[in-house]
């Protein structure tokens, strides 16, 4: 009897330790990252009337949709209580994941704020490439001497109410609009020719899978659960062996 009880305490302490363990990496479903500029940023995308510059300050990241092979990102102010952006991204590779986030900028000429490129989320081969409008990613491609992703719909570039839901009208067009990229000379080139898909995607599907695996830092709730079970077994089956005993 004593070992029954034994055995089952043990069982309870794992069922509550898997219940309370919180998972690590826990922004991991979209990637919340904090960053902070030393100097001015200019973004793409749908942003704040006035915001298209990023001042040299602290910002949060986060991926507001990535159900398909072009991601949504948005960037919130230090305490996440404004909206700043919403833009459109697509997934492209590196060859060396790192433990840390990287932000990658297209360097422009003296006096004039570096072009937000991309964001890789640490521990990911797969970062977001920003989309420019056609018109800014024409200069950008200039200037910088590399191709620039660009769409030509009409989007509300700037708006004047905070952007929110994903639901939100212009959200759902950046889901369908065309994706292409203008080199430096000026010619239009499909996505292909500059940018690595993830090799998840076959030819006729719609979404990806995950870009990555989760690290094997995630929660352990579900292993926890199914050893509780095993020693909540093995306790019956002690105390059946028991009663035939006696």
């Amino acid at each position: 009897m004593k070992l029954f009880k034994a055995v089952t305490t043990v069982c309870a302490m794992a069922l509550m330790g898997g219940m309370l363990a919180p998972g690590a990496r826990a922004d991991d479903w979209n990637r919340k990252t904090t960053i902070t500029f030393s100097g001015p940023v200019e973004i793409p995308g749908v942003h704040l009337a006035g915001w298209g510059v990023l001042p040299a300050g602290t910002y949060v990241f986060k991926i507001l949709d990535s159900q398909s092979d072009r991601h949504i990102v948005q960037i919130f102010n230090r305490d996440e209580t404004t909206i700043y952006a919403t833009i459109l991204a697509i997934p492209n590779y590196r060859l060396k994941a790192t433990d840390k986030t990287v932000i990658t900028f297209r360097e422009r000429p003296a006096g004039e704020p570096e072009a937000l490129r991309a964001w890789f989320y640490p521990g990911r081969n797969w970062g977001e490439e920003f989309v420019y409008p056609k018109a800014k990613a024409i200069e950008l491609a200039k200037s910088t001497n590399t191709p620039v992703l660009f769409t030509g719909a009409e989007l509300p570039f700037e708006v004047t109410e905070p952007i929110q839901p994903a639901s939100a009208p212009f959200v759902l067009e950046m889901k369908r609009v065309p994706i292409m990229a203008i080199k430096p000379t000026g010619e239009e080139v499909q996505l292909a020719e500059v940018v690595t898909a993830p090799p998840a995607l076959t030819e006729g599907t719609a979404e990806r899978v995950a870009e990555t695996p989760l690290p094997a830092t995630a929660s352990t709730l579900p292993l926890i659960g199914l050893l509780g079970l095993m020693a909540l077994g093995a306790a019956f089956a002690v105390r059946t062996a028991a009663k035939r005993l006696q």
